[in-house]
């Protein structure tokens, strides 16, 4: 009689996780299922190569990101957060990031990252209750892109005075005073 491991094809079930995940090494993703691929706006060979800078909103967030994170994994092997990432597209999004170290010594040399979307557009059964609203997440990625008020409103559909009106809420939420510093904050996590 076959084990039921025997007949398990992880690679299989990798590839047909329900979550985005990548593996990686020095932050060079080596491989990506499908559900990854599908989250950033590409093919799982789009990806298997290339650093996770690409998906990030700048090249600052990406470096200060590194090190953050490096420095949790190295003393928890786990770590977990809401960001902004970018699509291959260039569209800035919310997604629920965890991800887990082998080499806690060396914490970005080998680790695995599982992403899930937390943009509007997702079903509400798939997302994760981040601290924001899904529409305060679709706000704040359009301040982050440098849009106005007017202009998020007018790619939203809806009216100036709603934005403003959430806006207000994440400078509370987020402690700050003015636009510059929220999307600071909202960047650094």
């Amino acid at each position: 009689m076959r084990s039921a491991s025997a007949d398990t094809d992880y690679r299989r079930a990798f590839q047909d996780a329900p979550v985005g995940q990548a593996i990686a090494s020095n932050r060079v993703i080596s491989a990506c299922n499908k559900a990854f691929a599908e989250i950033f706006g590409g093919k799982p060979n789009e990806f298997n190569g290339t650093t996770f800078e690409r998906l990030y909103p700048s090249h600052t967030h990406f470096e200060s990101a590194g090190l953050r994170v490096g420095a949790l994994l190295s003393k928890e092997r786990v770590f977990s957060d809401d960001r902004v990432m970018r699509r291959l597209d260039g569209e800035l999004f919310w997604v629920h990031v965890r991800g887990f170290t082998y080499t806690p010594k060396d914490p970005h040399r080998n680790t695995l990252w599982v992403f899930t979307e937390l943009s509007s557009r997702q079903a509400k059964s798939d997302t994760i209750r981040g601290s924001l609203t899904p529409r305060e997440r679709d706000i704040a990625a359009l301040l982050i892109e440098g849009k106005t008020g007017k202009e998020a409103a007018l790619s939203l559909g809806i009216s100036p005075r709603t934005v403003d009106i959430y806006k207000t809420r994440l400078l509370r939420k987020y402690s700050v005073t003015n636009t510059p510093d929220l999307v600071q904050r909202l960047l650094t996590g």
